[in-house]
């Protein structure tokens, strides 16, 4: 039996400049010089390969594509504007379009120009109107592009960077990250704004990262634990994105069964039965995708989902773990939810952060010396969903 999805659904991966480029300047490049973190280096040379990338992603059958620009490149030195790399990401745009690839942009993917950095990055309530500036400069000067996201998981980064401190730049409290995030939510509007003042046929949105949350049993004492964490994690600020915006986009990967108890580690506030983990040791949960998007319907507003993926090096559950998520979003869809497309993360093995080259995300391996592609076999069960716009339940 075939589950069909909606006519015109958007099938894609997606990848980010710093995860996958190479040669970038940026924050985060500096953060790995200082801190012995593996340094992302020349990534994937999807710089240079881009339309390489793009021709594999096109013989998957894929008919959209999310990839991010780099505020680095395009402003390396405050105002002063590179018009080399927006011919660059022009360029990056009309091979998408040339293969019949929706392009998806996402204006910042955690990464600042060292200039921001050094006026105190997002703490500084002026670096809102700063990137307000560049993605006014950048949304005129580039053609051939629908939808843009202003930011990507704006409550990761401000928790990994400004609460865990295991990203840069790696200092703060809990107070500070709510500053921080504070003054995303603020350049948001301001950005949905001013691109929609440009031209309002643009479609804008977010993509956030959220989880899938319930209670261990419901004993009140873990029913007020999951909503304090909910609260946070799902961006506390996220009903104010989404009020700008035409779009939401959903990353999911997490599931998370909340219980409090001060007698084993860490309190165990997580307690998740982990029956299937990833390379990474999360946990695969493909029903709480479908809880989530019910969650998200109330917004009335149509739904991405940006990134959903799994570590899996030896591509053993790659192709059940889209498939079984495909599922439950389909059943959302039947259910009426606004689902209009899925971007599986991620089209390459990549750079992941502070955890460097080893956990293998893509669609296609990368050999890192060689930089050689090889298509994964889940690739092309991947590429047959897509073609026919259908899943295969099984059953």
């Amino acid at each position: 039996m075939k589950l069909e999805f909606p006519k015109n659904f958007l099938w894609g991966s997606a990848t980010s400049a710093h995860q996958v480029e190479g040669g970038n300047h940026n924050d985060w490049t500096e953060w790995e010089k200082t801190t012995g973190h593996e340094l992302s280096g020349r990534a994937c040379d999807h710089y240079n390969r881009f339309r390489e990338d793009f021709d594999i992603a096109k013989s998957l059958n894929q008919n959209a594509h999310r990839f991010s620009i780099e505020w680095s490149r395009i402003e390396p030195e405050e105002g002063k504007w590179n018009e080399k790399e927006i011919q660059h990401y022009q360029e990056v745009i009309d091979a998408l379009r040339e293969r019949g690839i929706e392009p998806f942009v996402t204006l910042w993917h955690w990464t600042n120009p060292v200039w921001i950095r050094d006026i105190g990055g997002w703490e500084n309530p002026k670096t809102a109107d700063y990137f307000v500036r560049y993605v006014e400069k950048a949304v005129r000067s580039l053609s051939g592009v629908k939808f843009y996201t202003t930011h990507n998981e704006q409550e990761a980064f401000a928790r990994h960077g400004y609460f865990l401190k295991d990203r840069p730049p790696a200092k703060g409290n809990f107070f500070t990250a709510y500053k921080v995030l504070k003054n995303l939510k603020i350049s948001h509007k301001l950005a949905y704004q001013v691109i929609k003042k440009f031209n309002p046929n643009l479609q804008v949105g977010f993509s956030e990262s959220l989880v899938y949350f319930e209670p261990y049993n419901f004993w009140p004492h873990n029913i007020l634990l999951m909503k304090l964490v909910k609260w946070w994690r799902n961006n506390t600020f996220f009903d104010e994105f989404a009020k700008y915006s035409d779009f939401l986009g959903l990353q999911y990967y997490f599931h998370s069964r909340i219980r409090l108890n001060p007698f084993i580690s860490q309190w165990g506030i997580q307690f998740n039965e982990n029956k299937e983990v990833s390379d990474m040791g999360w946990e695969i949960y493909p029903e709480g995708i479908y809880h989530v998007l019910k969650d998200l319907a109330k917004y009335n507003k149509p739904i991405y989902i940006t990134e959903n993926g799994v570590a899996d090096a030896k591509d053993i559950h790659r192709e059940k773990f889209i498939k079984e998520h495909l599922k439950w979003v389909h059943k959302a869809i039947s259910e009426g939810v606004d689902v209009r497309g899925y971007f599986y993360w991620s089209l390459l093995d990549n750079f992941e952060w502070q955890l460097g080259f080893w956990p293998r995300f893509g669609l296609v391996e990368m050999d890192y010396q060689t930089m050689e592609r090889n298509i994964r076999q889940s690739a092309w069960e991947y590429a047959k969903i897509a073609k026919e716009n259908a899943v295969e339940t099984g059953g």
